[in-house]
């Protein structure tokens, strides 16, 4: 494209209502929000799904690693290596029950690294059609032949591995999301495990929707289904219920030390600083912690069973599941934005989300509900939503 290209292209975007812009939005607390003018909004747009970001324990933690600097400085093969990060990747590897783990400096970087160093051109991917971004871009970079199946299928799979040769000199991968972020599904584990006895694939599983949402106790869609193996790399993020910021790889010490010397986000990025390493760290303990952990995740199960059954209820057109991700199927972008618009309007801060996150004519109002949120916010955001349906 030329740059004289763009100003047209924008017009394009502004008139299939995809335009987006950037609005500020101070948190108040782990539900509350203030924009410039000074307008608070009860916020259900978040990934905060435990609420940690203002818990006193995690902003504590934060507030006693910024006396060893604001920033690392460098990469940690050269002059970042905080020990904070170290223990961080130890805990992470506990809780997920693997060999080892490795720390990015976000949940995309993550998967572009762990797909552009364990991927290559000799390679085959087969990744799930509804997976995230920066799985498809991961893919993208890593120069292997990608093949795209059915979203959750099965069959589409089996069909397209049969189909599929074996390389020579390469290795076949099957990715996909554990929750997938746009529909808040949960990916069909025991079917994919299935098909990995039957054709030897690696599998990686992107857990960032997953860790603390679902399981007993949080780690994820193994635990959920009761699974403690088969899964060779477990993608996760820092900073959705772990409240902080930065990714992780979950896996063998031998990928672990793979990653190091060959994902290049890792190798090229300036480490994350010492305090959000530590914030993460004391999320991680919170949510380990058996009676604190147990009562934040029994929170968020009834409030996303309250916040569910109350917009069935009240008629509007929810995707069902069981998981804090609601989407609200609008079709088209110009009625999700008049519906956020008018929502926030009214105090309730929702996302419109459009093309190219989702598919032309899936346009959808993505609601996430957070073990934060109180009775008293849910119901009356509820009744608000129900009202502005009925008059959009």
């Amino acid at each position: 494209m030329k740059l004289s290209e763009i100003k047209e292209n924008l017009l394009a975007i502004k008139e299939n209502q995809n335009f987006r812009s950037v609005s500020d939005l101070r948190m108040l607390s782990a539900t509350r929000g203030i924009d410039g003018q000074g307008k608070e909004y009860v916020v259900f747009s978040s990934n905060n799904y435990l609420g940690l970001t203002h818990e006193k324990s995690v902003m504590d933690a934060a507030r006693a690693a910024v006396t060893f600097g604001t920033g690392s400085t460098g990469s940690r093969l050269t002059s970042g290596a905080s020990f904070e990060l170290s223990l961080l990747e130890k805990k992470i590897a506990d809780f997920k029950h693997t060999e080892s783990a490795l720390v990015f400096n976000t949940g995309y970087m993550t998967n572009l690294g762990v797909l552009y160093a364990l991927a290559d051109k000799s390679s085959v991917i087969f990744s799930d059609r509804l997976n995230h971004a920066s799985i498809i871009d991961g893919c993208r970079i890593s120069g292997a032949k990608v093949v795209v199946y059915e979203h959750n299928d099965m069959k589409s799979l089996e069909r397209l591995l049969e189909k599929t040769p074996v390389p020579a000199d390469g290795q076949r991968f099957v990715v996909t999301d554990g929750v997938f972020s746009m529909d808040g599904d949960i990916v069909d584990l025991p079917g994919l495990l299935n098909l990995k006895e039957k054709f030897d694939f690696c599998l990686i599983v992107d857990d960032a929707h997953a860790l603390g949402v679902i399981g007993k106790t949080g780690r994820g869609t193994a635990e959920h289904f009761g699974i403690t193996d088969g899964i060779d790399v477990q993608i996760g993020t820092l900073s959705k219920a772990l409240a902080a910021e930065g990714g992780y790889a979950s896996c063998s010490k031998e990928i672990r030390d793979y990653l190091v010397n060959k994902a290049r986000p890792f190798i090229f990025s300036t480490s994350l600083p010492p305090m959000v390493a530590a914030a993460a760290n004391q999320a991680l303990s919170v949510l380990s912690d058996s009676s604190k952990g147990l009562s934040l995740m029994e929170k968020l199960r009834e409030n996303t069973k309250l916040m569910r059954s109350l917009l069935e209820e009240a008629g509007l057109p929810i995707v069902q599941g069981s998981t804090p991700i609601i989407p609200i199927l609008t079709g088209s972008s110009q009625k999700a934005l008049k519906f956020a618009s008018f929502c926030r309007e009214a105090g309730v801060m929702l996302c419109a989300i459009r093309p190219p996150s989702v598919p032309e004519g899936t346009s959808r109002i993505r609601l996430t509900v957070t073990a934060a949120h109180s009775q008293e916010e849910i119901e009356k955001s509820a009744l608000i939503m129900k009202e502005i349906w009925r008059k959009i």
